[in-house]
Order: structure tokens, then C-alpha cells, then sequence
């Protein structure tokens, strides 16, 4: 099934065999630009979250296991698992209810907010997830070395000749590969900081949502938040309170630079936000590689 035949009427259906409690609530789709789950209001305090594809549907095990262990850990909100629905009125997956999470996602780094608290806000989280035990951690499905994504990185740089300056972006990602690898032990990652993901409210960072690639890995790919969701003059100070050092920054601008190549390549043609977010987080890192090596792009 794909994730148009995802609709108000299924939902109902499935609430209403699986969660009789709940059936008569109203149910409302919830705009979003994400592309791995379909979302509707439950009322006026909870969400149904819907796999759009049998590789998300992977994920649902793993969120409801995890996040009531992580999230008395974490200093902002998570995902409250309130029910796994099972594959039912012809939806192939399971599925959830989770807890309404209040706030607004931000598709534009550090407009309506104050960037030094933001990055600090983000630094507390990506540190926080850290320092949680790792025993029984599953591997995160971006815990591979940044190496291991030299071959698909370069495709994609090949892939966009003609839609950005592909010689700095290659050159950019050869500067991430010469990196030193980590030493340390593979540690919780969110892995997917952008900013579909995350809700603000007041200003501050109030919520961090969709783990789907959360698991254990090196920290650096949770730098990828520097380039994903601050603006440039705030990005001194998210490292400095995440305490990246030089190998570990050059890994995440790295990350940074594969996903959004390859987020560019893919959504293009069929999700213009997406598309928007992965072409400025590659600007600002070309435009960044480009003023530290003094070159003049064209």
C-alpha cells in the first residue's frame, strides 16, 4: 500500500476495531512534508502515525521499545507511545497512537527564534541522548563509517550536474573523508535532525519527533543539526556546547553534505520543501568550504 490509499475513513476504521475507546474521537489529516509516515489528529490530545512504506514500518517496534526507556533521559519531549495498532481494513503494517505533541516545525534555520538559545537547546538534547546507557542499543540505520557512503555521495554529486556547483561539492565531501575516523564507543543517535523533526514553541526547542533512525552510531551525524536547522552565526556556539572537536565537526558537515545531496536528488521532482531544506543546508556548505579554502565559486 502507498501512502495515498492513507485516508480519514481507514483511520476511523483502524481506531475503531483496535481502540474502541477512542472510536467517535475526530479525525483530521496533519499537514506535513514528510515522506516516511501519514499523520491524523485523534481528538484533540493524541496522533495516529501510519507507515507510508514497509521500510518505515520497521520502525514502529523500535520507537515504542526505546522511547519510554529515552525519554525521562532527555530534556525536551519525545513521542509518548499510547498504542501499537497491527495491520488491519487492508493496511499491511502496524502502526501507533502517540500523545500530541504542542509546537511548530521550522523549515527556515533560526527564523522567529533566538539562535544562540536554539543551538543551545539543540546541544542539550544531542548531549543528553549521548550520555543514555547504550546496553541493548540497536544499530542506527546511519551508523555506517561516512566512507561507506563514498560510492552513493559521489553518484548523487554526478546526479545534480547543472543544479549546483558540483566541483566545490566534491571537493567538500574528499575534505569529510579525510577525517579521522571516531575512537570512542558508538553512542545514541537521533540521526535525522532536520527540521520537519522538530517542534518549537515560545522560541525553544519543545520537542523532538520521528525516530525512525534512531540508534546507536558515531556523534558527529547528530551534528548534521548545525547545518539542518541553524543559521551560520550560531553554529560556533552549538559546537562549542556539543564539544565537537575538529574530526568530529569535519564528520558532520560531512553528513550534512551526503544527506542533503542525496534529499536534493530524490525530492527535486516531488517535494519542493524537502528539496528547498536540502538545497540550503548544500549551500551553506559549499559557500562555507569555499571561504576557508579562499576559493571564489562560480
Amino acid at each position: 500500500m502507498s501512502g495515498g490509499g492513507v485516508d480519514v475513513g481507514l483511520v476511523r476504521r483502524l481506531v475503531g476495531a483496535q481502540f474502541p475507546r477512542w472510536a467517535g474521537l475526530a479525525v483530521r489529516p496533519v499537514d506535513s512534508a514528510g515522506t516516511s509516515n501519514a499523520m491524523f489528529r485523534l481528538g484533540g490530545d493524541m496522533v495516529v502515525r501510519l507507515p507510508r512504506a514497509a521500510g518505515s514500518a520497521g520502525d514502529v517496534e523500535k520507537e515504542h521499545r526505546w522511547l519510554p526507556r529515552l525519554a525521562p533521559r532527555l530534556p525536551v519531549a519525545v513521542p509518548v507511545p499510547l498504542g501499537k495498532g497491527v495491520p488491519g481494513e487492508g493496511y499491511p503494517w502496524h502502526w501507533s497512537v502517540y500523545r500530541w505533541l504542542p509546537g511548530r516545525t521550522e523549515s527556515t534555520p533560526g527564523l522567529g527564534l533566538d539562535p544562540g538559545l536554539f543551538a543551545k537547546d539543540l546541544a542539550e538534547f544531542v548531549g543528553a541522548l549521548r550520555r543514555i546507557d547504550t546496553v541493548g542499543g540497536p544499530p542506527s540505520s546511519r551508523s555506517e563509517p561516512l566512507a561507506a557512503r563514498d560510492a552513493a555521495t559521489h553518484g548523487d554529486v554526478e546526479g545534480l550536474r547543472g543544479v549546483i556547483d558540483t566541483e566545490t561539492a566534491a571537493a567538500a565531501w574528499e575534505e569529510a573523508l579525510r577525517a579521522p575516523e571516531p575512537t570512542g564507543l558508538a553512542v545514541w543517535i537521533h540521526a535525522d535532525l532536520q527540521p520537519g523533526n522538530v517542534l518549537v514553541e515560545d522560541g525553544r526547542l519543545s520537542a523532538v519527533i520521528d525516530f525512525g533512525c534512531l540508534g546507536l552510531g558515531d556523534a558527529a551525524v547528530d551534528l548534521i543539526a548545525a547545518w539542518y536547522l541553524l543559521p551560520a552565526d550560531a553554529r560556533a556556539a552549538f559546537r562549542t556546547a556539543v564539544g565537537a572537536d575538529d574530526a568530529a565537526w569535519a564528520r558532520g558537515r560531512g553528513w550534512a553534505l551526503s544527506v542533503a545531496l542525496a534529499e536534493l536528488r530524490y525530492y527535486r521532482g516531488t517535494n519542493p520543501v524537502m528539496a528547498a531544506i536540502a538545497r540550503h543546508v548544500i549551500e551553506e556548505i559549499l559557500t562555507d568550504h569555499a571561504r576557508r579554502h579562499g576559493h571564489t565559486r562560480p
